[in-house]
């Protein structure tokens, strides 16, 4: 079978079957499109076979190749940890706006939002939670070969930062409602980090309660959140006692991130 026949045969999108036949054949996009009659050997073929049917079933391209770039980073990911999304990328931008010296980020999974900071921003120190210890692992392992210096904790929200202060706390938490219909295509994904009880914000009640007593005089808490919740989450954070609540939308427009700071 020729390149151009594989891929037109393979029943998913397109561009997709491109990224994992250029996987398995240990070449690049554009060589596969430069060469489109090209034989593609039988091994080749069956292993691209199998990633199709993967993928058939609902898969993430990202768990099909093991990995997956966030904020110019190349992470690994694996089912134990959530796939980085590009919307968390405003996380990053807000967090790197504050020009904090300390940053904590509460359950960190791939280790995604804690290491685009300390990337970018070499100097700041950087704690990362997560309470899942295979995610922890995987965080670990990004950072090993990212050869970035990460504080990674094992622990619930901020037990393992007990009596410790941060001008930057950061969290993408689980947010999503426990009924959501959303979830049946987000099934390969591990559940814990997604699910953030009936109405989705469990996770961030705890989270925004608790921050102020972890936060510096003058510090930022900023939480990632689903469409539609800003509202709520804006009551949660002004409830803790935090000021200056702001919402900041995606670049889908969607509001996205809120946050507040301690008073001075």
């Amino acid at each position: 079978m020729k390149i151009s026949q594989a891929i037109a045969a393979s029943g998913i999108d397109m561009r997709e079957a491109r990224l994992l036949l250029a996987e398995v054949c240990g070449t690049s996009q554009a060589s596969l499109a430069a060469s489109p009659e090209q034989e593609v050997p039988f091994e080749v073929e069956n292993a691209f076979h199998d990633f199709i049917q993967r993928r058939i079933k609902g898969e993430p391209v990202a768990y099909i190749l093991g990995r997956k770039e966030f904020y110019g980073l190349e992470l690994s990911v694996n089912p134990s940890v959530l796939i980085p999304r590009p919307e968390t990328e405003l996380l990053v931008d807000l967090a790197l706006e504050r020009d904090a010296s300390s940053v904590l980020d509460l359950g960190t999974g791939s280790g995604a939002v804690a290491l685009a900071i300390k990337h970018q921003r070499p100097k700041i120190r950087v704690v990362a939670i997560d309470s899942d210890l295979s995610a922890l692992l995987s965080a670990k392992r990004n950072a090993a070969k990212l050869n970035l210096e990460i504080d990674f904790r094992h622990g619930c929200w901020f037990a393992p930062a007990a009596g410790e202060r941060f001008e930057l706390i950061v969290s993408n938490p689980p947010y999503v409602a426990s009924g959501d219909p959303h979830l049946e295509g987000l099934r390969f994904e591990p559940q814990g980090a997604l699910i953030g009880g009936p109405d989705g914000l469990d996770c961030i009640r705890d989270i925004a309660t608790a921050a102020p007593s972890h936060l510096v005089s003058g510090g930022w808490l900023l939480l990632e959140h689903g469409q539609g919740q800003e509202e709520e989450v804006g009551e949660l954070l002004a409830a803790a006692g935090l000021e200056s609540i702001t919402t900041w939308p995606d670049l889908a427009g969607i509001a996205r991130v809120s946050g507040g700071k301690l008073k001075s």
